[in-house]
């Protein structure tokens, strides 16, 4: 229930990566890791509660979830199962992003881990936010400037309960390891290797000026296709 091994980064680094959202970065991606094209990122739809706050940059701390069965456990065991898992998520590098995966299959969102509490409890541990296919409630009470990417909104947290916690998990469609770099906004989410973060930048500003002259013949009263094509000769030769 470690990081896999890592220096964490600079934390210029990681300010950087924050100002741009997360299809530039995974468009930046495709520049200097052209290889994770297909994987990496959230490919189904996201409910997002917040969606004017701003990306999000952080280390993952992940978690298995599920609510539609009660835990087994004495009410003992069960508190120090969460005092264990909050541990975990409030050690090592920071900041860190929690990234959930909700077990219960297709009734995946049965109960909500995720409200006033927990969102409280993870900003206080060092969290900017969560990713989830589970559930999250308490919208109106949820905790000031936490990001929430997750599967539903539902009112219930029924059985709700960790099941372990340290582990690679999949969510929406992204697979995460404890530990990794993840970028995050209302799109959805990103896994950003750090041996590609430092150049992303620089990239994200090349894909910027590619797409510039396409977009302002397309934006320009005098738009044609002959302009349209020769701005897409010009986006080309840009590197």
């Amino acid at each position: 229930m470690t990081d896999h091994a890592h220096q964490p980064l600079p934390a210029e680094i990681l300010s950087a990566l924050a100002a741009y959202d997360t299809p530039t970065i995974c468009n930046a991606m495709e520049v200097v890791a052209p290889g994770r094209r297909l994987i990496g990122f959230t490919t189904r739809p996201l409910v997002c509660p917040f969606p004017d706050l701003p990306p999000i940059v952080g280390y993952a701390r992940t978690a298995t979830i599920r609510a539609m069965a009660a835990s087994g456990q004495s009410a003992a065991e069960q508190q120090a199962q969460r005092l264990a898992y909050y541990d975990y998520v409030g050690q090592g590098e920071g900041p860190r992003i929690s990234v959930i995966q909700d077990i219960d299959g297709a009734e995946a969102g049965f109960g909500a881990f995720w409200g006033e509490v927990n969102s409280a409890v993870h900003k206080a541990l060092g969290c900017l936010g969560v990713v989830t296919d589970g559930s999250i409630r308490d919208i109106p009470q949820w905790a000031p400037g936490f990001q929430a990417l997750a599967g539903s909104i539902g009112p219930s947290h029924a059985h709700v309960h960790v099941t372990g916690f340290g582990a690679e998990v999949r969510v929406a469609g992204m697979t995460v390891r404890s530990g990794d770099l993840i970028h995050a906004d209302r799109h959805g989410a990103v896994v950003i290797p750090r041996e590609v973060a430092a150049r992303l930048p620089d990239a994200a500003e090349l894909c910027g000026r590619r797409e510039e002259p396409i977009l302002a013949i397309a934006r320009d009263a005098g738009f044609t296709l002959d302009k349209l094509r020769e701005a897409l000769n010009r986006s080309s030769e840009i590197h």
